[in-house]
């Protein structure tokens, strides 16, 4: 029997706000245990949690560039279950009225498009964190990250591939840092992902038994944890036998999922309305004013870069994956307007060097400005396209503006035709035979010239009028 893969998402991206959800408290992270707490936070007796108004704007952003419908009321919950890092007892979350419902967000995988239903965006407060002890058995909870504010991303069950649903991922992690709401750092757990996923018949209607996946903190995780729960539920079909609704952890270090506790259900949590809190009231001028200060989006932006730049699409596609990537190759390109070249640059030798340290563009040492200089040392013949890269090298590893480099390594580009006459008439005397050979047909044989004259010249014969000596040389 052939099987349908569904899988459905559920994003938490944690707000980039400075203070809780509902108290003073700083949202900052790495500082010392259980440092940002206060009574509210700890759920402390006979506190009242107060809304944060930044919180709700951020999720109004994400609902407006998601094309969600926005709730004019909404209101909190008391969701009940008891765990260490949850100190009331009970999170404060969303049930029956979410801030944003029926939205949609467009992937394109291996060349296609594809729209994924986003069912619901809420809002809730984050619980603490567990750390266990690995000489002891001991486990320290650290309450710093409690009420610090999520909104939670709720996708319809469009998914249908491990590669589909690591693409939406990007695409929303994309979105949430280009509206500045959310750095998106999966490694710290400031964008954290649990996936549903079950297998049925093709060409079923029903769903199938679904499982649900935990503590997947990278992109490639998410894929290789589908792939492997998709093997598993297949064998135990194949076999006859019947999934458990489950949650299951991932082991990225084995491979492999395994079961965690029974999957609870909404009745599970005994969800009611939070008596502390009132309604949340969002006006359409808030809306508007929200929408009036959007920016640039990820699609946008690309349809922009194709278009003005005339940039091919993949081109496109990478310099618009960072916003702050997108600023870089345009404030590059104000400086230096060559979109193309700038583009080459960027996606050849500058993401290279990031990527082999695992840095952003916003830790990259070369400059925008700088790397434009260099561009434009090449462009005027200052310098030769090979020498640029060995210069770009030196500049990502210390800073130092290019000028500064080929002044002190001596690589300006030698232009003097007088000059590079001399060394190919030394090059065309060491090689008799080759140029007999040239003269007799052989036309390779010019790139085996030029080679010898870059060589004796380390690099820093203009390469146009090298070809342009050599040719007239050997027709003499």
């Amino acid at each position: 029997m052939e099987f349908e893969t569904v899988i459905g998402l559920e994003v938490h991206a944690q707000l980039l706000t400075n203070s809780k959800i509902f108290c003073g408290c700083s949202t900052k992270f790495g500082a010392a245990p259980n440092t940002h707490t206060c009574p509210v936070c700890l759920g402390m007796p006979g506190v009242l949690p107060v809304l944060n108004r930044t919180v709700v704007e951020y999720t109004i952003r994400l609902a407006l560039a998601t094309h969600c419908s926005i709730a004019r009321t909404s209101r909190f919950a008391r969701k009940n279950y008891f765990y260490p890092d949850l100190p009331k007892g009970y999170q404060i979350s969303q049930y029956d009225l979410p801030v944003a419902e029926h939205g949609w967000i467009d992937i394109e995988v291996n060349g296609e498009s594809k729209r994924i239903g986003i069912t619901r965006i809420h809002l809730e407060e984050d619980a603490g964190k567990l750390i266990h002890d690995e000489t002891q058995p001991f486990t320290y909870v650290d309450f710093n990250r409690t009420g610090v504010p999520l909104i939670e991303i709720v996708s319809e069950p469009d998914l249908r591939t491990p590669e589909e649903a690591s693409t939406y991922l990007k695409k929303l992690r994309d979105i949430v840092r280009y509206l500045d709401i959310c750095d998106g750092n999966m490694e710290e757990g400031s964008l954290r992902c649990d996936a549903n996923i079950s297998l049925r018949p093709v060409g079923s209607e029903s769903f199938g038994v679904k499982t649900e996946l935990k503590n997947m903190n990278s992109f490639r995780f998410v894929q290789r944890a589908l792939e492997y729960e998709i093997k598993r539920q297949r064998a135990i079909l194949e076999q006859g036998g019947t999934i458990v609704q489950e949650t299951r952890l991932w082991d990225s270090d084995k491979g492999v999922t395994h079961g965690m506790r029974g999957k609870e259900e909404a009745h599970d949590y005994r969800y009611f309305p939070d008596p502390d809190l009132v309604p949340v009231l969002v006006t359409d001028e808030w809306i508007e004013n929200v929408r009036s200060e959007l920016p640039e989006l990820p699609e946008a932006k690309k349809a922009r870069f194709i278009k003005e730049y005339e940039l091919p699409e993949q081109d496109g596609v990478v310099l618009t994956s960072s916003k702050d990537l997108a600023a870089y190759f345009e404030a590059c390109v104000a400086r230096f307007p060559q979109p193309k070249k700038v583009s080459n640059w960027i996606m050849a030798e500058l993401l290279r060097e990031l990527n082999r340290d695992d840095g952003e563009i916003d830790q990259c040492p070369v400059s925008p400005e700088a790397l434009a200089d260099l561009l434009k040392m090449t462009d005027e013949d200052v310098i030769s396209g090979k020498i640029a890269k060995s210069v770009f090298e030196e500049m990502y590893a210390t800073g130092k503006p290019p000028e500064t480099i080929v002044e002190e390594k001596g690589l300006k580009q030698v232009t003097d035709e007088g000059e590079i006459g001399k060394v190919i008439e030394s090059v065309l005397t060491a090689h008799p035979d080759q140029v007999e050979e040239y003269r007799a047909g052989k036309d390779k044989l010019l790139g085996f010239f030029v080679g010898q004259v870059m060589k004796q010249t380390q690099g820093k014969a203009n390469p146009k009028i090298v070809n342009e000596i050599l040719r007239e040389k050997l027709r003499e």
